[in-house]
């Protein structure tokens, strides 16, 4: 008895994850780019970047949010003079953003904080965890045209979350001309590699400061160092910025935006940095092959009555959808996890072109949804699925349907490109 009920409460913390998973995807949908701004180790000026990055985009006229997910210490209040005033309002139990201007809206980890924010935070990594999963869950965006995201420094808990949970989202890494901090930065690049996160490029912060009397330059911190580093690794170097007293002073005093309001070294470089970001951003958007939310194990137990599947209209205007299907002595596996092989059906402008037939790997939690992405899988017809299970294929960008019956794969993929597929229950146990 006592394994049944901890098998139902396993179950309805999958349940929850996978509802959790569909709702960030359809909200992160409408943001159009999303940039983590990411560096090596602290004291880097990475905050301030992500700050003057989301004020210059939206003095460029693009609709612009700025999330601070920095659970140990998050400046994005202090840098804008929004500390204390970042009391997102709660709609229909979610939290909107507060208007830094009209076209900038931001909101900060630290209202989860309590009212002494000088407290230290100690937080184990899976409490971290679900507290940035349930923070960017729990905002309501506006249609935006760039969500910068300041990371904490490293390479730990909390970028590894973001990146998992935003798998679209692009990095912004930020380095000074010193080895001790391209040390960290080349960390930084290879975290960046193994969770297949794009790059946009490097900045190099404080890379030199100008003499206020004779107008020289000064490398307190080396020089060069981004520079030969992003050489190296191939990345773009998209920056320099300057060290400037007054970035300083207007940042202590809340003003950080009056930094980029003067003609000086610092806020020249600064935007020649975001037009670079402008043009090597694009539109990282994802189309969401996802219908409708994923079941409970409650629903899925449910009799369900039949229904027929329609192609999302995303998918009608793609040239080429590759179907799934998992293959136990020549039809679809009841249980995807069990099958024999995977079918892979590649289909162009609605006509089956071909077949392949391929032997999964092991099936370990989330290894065949990353398996069947890396095969260029849209789509995944399946008998009975799990709700953890089919959030992780909506991570990886492959819509689910559940409840197919015991047919031939291109039976299956002919009936859907018909609209003729009719599926009953999703019977699953996990």
């Amino acid at each position: 008895m006592a394994s049944k009920e901890h098998g139902a409460g396993h179950a309805s913390q999958d349940d929850k994850h996978a509802l959790q998973d569909f709702e960030i995807q359809q909200k992160l949908f409408h943001i159009k780019n999303k940039i983590l701004v990411m560096s090596g180790k602290g004291g880097v000026g990475k905050s301030s970047v992500a700050a003057y990055l989301a004020v210059s985009l939206a003095k460029k006229g693009f609709k612009v949010g700025l999330m601070d997910v920095d659970l140990h210490g998050p400046s994005i209040p202090r840098l804008l003079g929004l500390q204390g005033t970042i009391q997102p309002s709660s709609k229909e139990g979610k939290a909107t953003p507060v208007y830094f201007m009209p076209n900038l809206e931001v909101i900060s980890i630290e209202t989860l904080m309590g009212e002494n924010k000088d407290v230290a935070t100690i937080w184990r990594g899976p409490l971290k965890i679900g507290v940035i999963r349930q923070f960017i869950s729990d905002i309501e965006w506006d249609d935006l045209d760039f969500l910068v995201i300041d990371s904490p420094p490293g390479t730990g808990d909390e970028p590894l979350t973001v990146a998992q949970t935003i798998p679209d989202a692009k990095a912004l890494i930020v380095t000074t001309p010193q080895e001790i901090s391209l040390a960290d930065v080349r960390k930084s690049i290879n975290f960046c590699r193994i969770v297949k996160m794009e790059i946009i490029g490097i900045v190099e912060n404080m890379s030199g400061l100008i003499c206020p009397h004779c107008q020289k330059e000064i490398d307190l911190f080396g020089a060069r160092g981004g520079e030969l580093l992003a050489k190296k690794e191939n990345l773009p170097l998209i920056g320099k910025l300057p060290l400037d007293p007054e970035v300083v002073r207007q940042g202590d005093a809340g003003r950080a935006a009056a930094v980029l309001e003067k003609d000086t070294p610092y806020g020249r470089a600064f935007s020649a940095m975001v037009d670079e970001v402008v043009k090597r951003a694009g539109d990282s958007r994802k189309t969401p092959f996802v219908m409708h939310p994923p079941q409970t194990a409650e629903q899925a137990q449910a009799e369900p009555s039949p229904r027929s599947i329609e192609p999302l209209e995303e998918e009608s205007n793609m040239d080429k959808v590759i179907f799934a299907v998992p293959v136990a002595g020549g039809k679809l596996c009841a249980h995807f996890g069990h099958c024999e092989q995977f079918a892979l059906v590649e289909t162009e402008k609605g006509e089956i072109k071909g077949k392949t037939m391929h032997t999964p790997p092991a099936h370990e939690p989330g290894v065949l949804p990353a398996w069947l992405h890396e095969m260029g899988a849209h789509i995944i017809i399946a008998g009975g699925m799990g709700s953890r299970a089919q959030g992780l294929f909506n991570e990886n960008g492959i819509r689910v349907i559940t409840g197919a019956p015991q047919d031939s794969p291109e039976s299956l993929v002919n009936q859907y490109l018909k609209d003729s597929l009719v599926t009953g229950g999703n019977i699953c146990d996990h």
